[in-house]
């Protein structure tokens, strides 16, 4: 086996933080959930992290999405115990929230028909599918299985 595995030319690769992207979770797309009205999918994403009322609301309140991650990944602030288990759900929940409220984002994810969706960042491995493409490529799945989801109704 190759140490780089061949570019598959039938996915379709993007960047889930080019704000101009269709399914990008840092797009201002506002949508209400949990109680709150989030600005962006990051914000969500990066809120959820915590427990506690006071950070949530500080990241809820963040002025962009990048400002929402740098109050999210502080290193002083006490996560949820359980946020490696929760991830992938906190983020299907955002963006299938915002698919509900935008057709637009749920038209362009019904566009691709069946091809695989890889998320190509080259130094995520967890979200993405890394420089090596061998990543996880979690955000991806869960576009597609959101799309799955959309195709049902």
């Amino acid at each position: 086996m190759p140490l780089f595995p061949n570019y598959d030319d039938t996915a379709l690769y993007f960047s889930m933080v080019d704000e101009q992207g269709p399914w990008s979770r840092r797009s201002i797309k506002p949508f209400p959930l949990d109680g709150r009205e989030w600005q962006t999918a990051e914000h969500y994403y990066q809120a959820m992290r915590f427990a506690d009322e006071v950070n949530v609301a500080a990241v809820c309140d963040a002025h962009s999405a990048q400002d929402a991650v740098r109050l999210g990944k502080g290193w002083f602030k006490r996560k949820r115990r359980d946020w490696k288990a929760l991830r992938v759900t906190m983020m299907t929940r955002a963006i299938y929230t915002q698919c509900q409220i935008y057709p637009d984002m749920a038209r362009a994810l019904l566009e691709t028909d069946e091809q695989i969706l890889v998320e190509s960042s080259q130094y995520d491995y967890f979200w993405g599918c890394g420089r090596d493409r061998r990543g996880s490529n979690h955000y991806g799945k869960i576009l597609m299985n959101i799309r799955a989801k959309l195709s049902e109704v």
